[in-house]
């Protein structure tokens, strides 16, 4: 009798993408383009943290030459568990920095502009872009969310 091997979940898929994509030397926006979708949605999707339907996890299967179990790990749930995000990273935990500096005085303006509620990280959208600067280029990100206010009933 064999035993049979456990399915991967949709992180340990994420590092058979990211080693085949290093292989291959393919860049986000070419799988991004593959799959029809934004930069950033798609990278984080095949990071494991967006659903794929089916089509396409086949296309990055096909796209990445990843065996069958990697494709329909990608097809899981997503995770978006604390675990899915290594915060001592030096660029995360930079970006958690910024949301301890930035985080009260961009809470106190949304307020001020839309009233009392949140911005939606569903309804939501990134985006970055490289911009040449003379002192160093920069890295722009723009986040998107719809406003949602708080319910008074």
């Amino acid at each position: 009798m064999s035993v049979p091997t456990p399915a991967l979940t949709r992180l340990q898929a994420a590092t058979f993408v990211l080693a085949a994509k290093r292989a291959a030397g393919i860049s986000w926006p070419d799988l991004a383009a593959k799959l029809d979708r934004s930069l950033v949605w798609a990278t984080s999707a095949l990071l494991g943290q967006q659903p794929l339907t089916a089509e396409q996890a086949a296309t990055v299967g096909e796209v990445l030459d990843l065996p069958e179990p990697v494709v329909t790990a990608l097809q899981l749930p997503p995770d978006r568990t604390a675990a899915a995000v290594d915060t001592s990273d030096p660029l995360v935990y930079r970006l958690t920095e910024m949301v301890q500096v930035y985080g009260a005085a961009i809470r106190e303006l949304v307020g001020e502009e839309f009233g009392d509620g949140i911005v939606s990280a569903i309804d939501f959208e990134v985006d970055f872009a490289r911009v040449a600067d003379p002192k160093g280029d920069r890295a722009v990100l723009t986040l998107n969310g719809k406003f949602l206010p708080y319910r008074v009933w």
